[in-house]
């Protein structure tokens, strides 16, 4: 085990001790709060309860078909816009415009519009995980040596020829980067979509029904494994990104 994940191992421990004391015996009296290790033991419950594990396999089920529809749209947008100067600088205000507009107040926009379920909350889901990848690959665009690009057009290579072999490769680590962004935020759109427009079931839909019940430590335990999903999504990502492109890293490295 790695230095790093053994210090991230005892600052976790450390935070769970210190809640646990607190929530204990230095929580204001009335105040309701389950300790961090009654939660746990919930979260460990909840691996053997077929409610909550098919509430999670469709959670992951709306996030996979968001994010790569997301993917699928923003990559091919953010290349031509890239490879097109004149085509990003007409759309820069529309995009500068949709952009910061909040994912979740588009949920009751998406649920007037949409009526089936998994379809609306991968629309959400969509919309939201489109902006990191299209700006980072708009971003991985402009980083194109243009030295490259030049040398390879002086041996009589078309602009397809250029963009295939220069352009695409050497922007590839920004869409990945992107990619692990937008991973995060399709997640975080997921649970909230469930949260706001119900269902049958997902993590979002377990938390709401632990709620009306007055569960707390349910509710936690559920948040728990998000947020458990959520870092093993990361961490994957983060692994895949640093096999596929140890090149940039290693420029990078001897850049800094």
């Amino acid at each position: 085990m790695s230095v790093r994940a053994v210090r991230g191992a005892a600052g976790v421990a450390a935070f769970l001790l210190v809640a646990e004391l607190v929530v204990r015996f230095w929580l204001a009296e009335g105040v309701v709060f389950p300790p961090p290790s009654l939660v746990l033991v919930e979260a460990a419950l909840l691996l053997a309860d077929p409610g909550f594990l098919a509430g999670v396999a469709a959670t992951l089920l709306n996030w996979a078909l968001g994010l790569l529809a997301a993917v699928a749209v923003a990559v091919p947008v953010g290349v031509a816009l890239g490879a097109l100067p004149a085509a990003e600088r007409a759309t820069r205000p529309l995009l500068e415009f949709m952009r910061p507009i909040p994912s979740v107040a588009i949920i009751p926009l998406a649920i007037l519009l949409i009526p089936a379920d998994v379809a609306m909350k991968a629309s959400v889901i969509v919309y939201a995980a489109v902006w990191p990848v299209l700006i980072n690959t708009l971003y991985g665009m402009r980083e194109v040596d243009p030295l490259a690009k030049d040398s390879l057009r002086s041996f009589g290579f078309g602009p397809l020829a250029v963009l295939w072999r220069v352009s695409l490769p050497s922007a590839a680590p920004f869409v990945a980067t992107g990619v692990r962004i937008a991973a995060g935020v399709a997640l975080i759109l997921a649970v909230s979509a469930e949260l706001l427009a119900g269902g049958s079931s997902g993590i979002g839909v377990f938390v709401i029904q632990a709620g009306s019940g007055n569960r707390t430590d349910l509710m936690l335990a559920a948040t728990l494994w998000a947020g458990a999903a959520g870092l093993v999504a990361n961490t994957l990502l983060v692994a895949a990104e640093r096999r596929l492109f140890r090149w940039h890293e290693a420029r990078r490295g001897v850049a800094e």
